[in-house]
Formats: structure tokens, C-alpha cells, sequence
């Protein structure tokens, strides 16, 4: 699997996005709040993922674009966590991440916080499918 992300791969449809929210489970690890949903998507990727950091704290765009690039470059890295899972069963997931501490934290801590959010989505999708 190549360890890219592209356009496809990310959640932009606001009707899918609003039912997300309107339906979906949720889970936090912090500094993170997880919404996710096993749906049915029109693409060829398993899961979409939608990453937001609220303005509410995080005054400066400078700072947001800072936390969500460092979000996806994590992401991107470790997506084969529940890639594969999803590819065996043939099922597709549209997820959301969003950042809920109120400091910036590094890399590092982001990337194993990834890790783990991955791994439980993974349990989470193998309990509702089986």
C-alpha cells in the first residue's frame, strides 16, 4: 500500500458529514474526540477521514493548520492499521478526528495518539461487523 493521501481520501460531501455527526458513534482519547461510521461510500478507498481543530481553540489559523497538518502527516503514515482490516471485509468508514486540547503538542504525541485511535477504530469496526 503506498502512504499517500489523496483528495478521494478525504471527506467532503456535507451530506455525509452531517450524517455523520446526526448518527455516528464516538469515542475520545485524548486529545482527540472520535465520530465514526461504517457507510457506504462512491469510492475506491475503505475509509474517508475528515480532520478538524476548533477555532475556539485555536485563535490563529497559523496554529490550526499546524495541528491538522501534523493530524495528517500521522494519519498517512499509519492508515494501513485499518486499511486492511476494512479492505478483507469490504467495508468503508468515514471518520472524523477532531482536536480537543487547547495546546499544541508534538509530533510525537499526536502520532501515538493516531496509533491508538487506528487500533480502536480497528476493534470497533471488527465488533459491529463480526
Amino acid at each position: 500500500m503506498r502512504k499517500t493521501f489523496s483528495k478521494d481520501e478525504r471527506l467532503s460531501s456535507h451530506r455525509i458529514i452531517s450524517k455523520l455527526f446526526a448518527s455516528g458513534s464516538t469515542f475520545h482519547l485524548k486529545p482527540f474526540r472520535v465520530t465514526w461510521m461504517l457507510t457506504s461510500l462512491d469510492v475506491s478507498y475503505p475509509v474517508q477521514v475528515l480532520m478538524s481543530v476548533p477555532k475556539y481553540n485555536f485563535r490563529k489559523a497559523v496554529h490550526r493548520n499546524l495541528i491538522r497538518r501534523r493530524m495528517r502527516e500521522a494519519y498517512r503514515i499509519n492508515k494501513n492499521i485499518i486499511y486492511n482490516s476494512l479492505a478483507e471485509k469490504e467495508k468503508q468508514m468515514v471518520v472524523c478526528f477532531t482536536y480537543t486540547a487547547k495546546e499544541i503538542v508534538s509530533f510525537d504525541l499526536i502520532q501515538g495518539k493516531i496509533i491508538l485511535l487506528l487500533q480502536r477504530l480497528k476493534e470497533e469496526n471488527e465488533k459491529v461487523t463480526g
